[in-house]
């Protein structure tokens, strides 16, 4: 006997216009779950009808923190989920014209809740892992471009962000990035 399933999901919008927080429909019983990560036509039915041209894996341990990144021009929006784990995930506004610009937005992604984070291009985009290990997805719409990829200062005073740990690991890119304001304007996103 054939079973059909309806794969309804909820698409929450954020503050930020065009962030969107997805919480995929989970199908699960005493064997486990099952979910869709990504269905190019359902997730059109739900606006969201972006092209993905590259997938990332990312392994981290505990207070490691990845980011603020983004990419000018080549600019990438990125479809994030973890697969084990629990991370805090970041978006911050860097459209000029928005006006949310230099705002951020944060969502708890696990591998308990399922939730997926949409961060459109024109964001920076950063992590910090909360559990022993987290194992980070993440679609791309645009490829990774090392010569135009920027970084913020993940502390930068004049964003705020209210990260859920104050001493975190980071790269040495990432620990002497600039802050926002210290940014060429025209680095920036019209």
């Amino acid at each position: 006997m054939e079973r059909s399933f309806q794969h309804n999901m909820k698409v929450l919008p954020c503050k930020l216009a065009g962030v969107l927080v997805i919480e995929p429909k989970v199908f699960g019983d005493a064997r486990g779950f099952f979910m869709e990560t990504w269905n190019l036509r359902r997730y059109g039915e739900n606006h969201i009808d972006m092209s993905f041209v590259q997938d990332n894996v990312s392994l981290s341990r505990r207070g490691t923190l990845r980011g603020l990144h983004f990419q000018n021009p080549n600019a990438q929006g990125k479809l994030l989920s973890v697969i084990q784990g629990e991370v805090f995930d970041v978006a911050v506004d860097l459209r000029r014209a928005s006006p949310t610009f230099g705002q951020w937005h944060g969502v708890h992604l696990s591998s308990e809740n399922q939730r997926q984070f949409y961060v459109p291009p024109g964001f920076a985009h950063g992590f910090l892992v909360l559990s022993e290990t987290a194992l980070f997805l993440y679609k791309c719409t645009d490829y990774y471009s090392p010569q135009d990829e920027l970084t913020v200062r993940w502390n930068d005073p004049d964003l705020a962000i209210q990260w859920p740990i104050k001493d975190p690991i980071l790269s040495a890119r990432d620990a002497q990035a600039p802050a926002l304001h210290d940014l060429a304007k025209e680095r920036l996103f019209e």
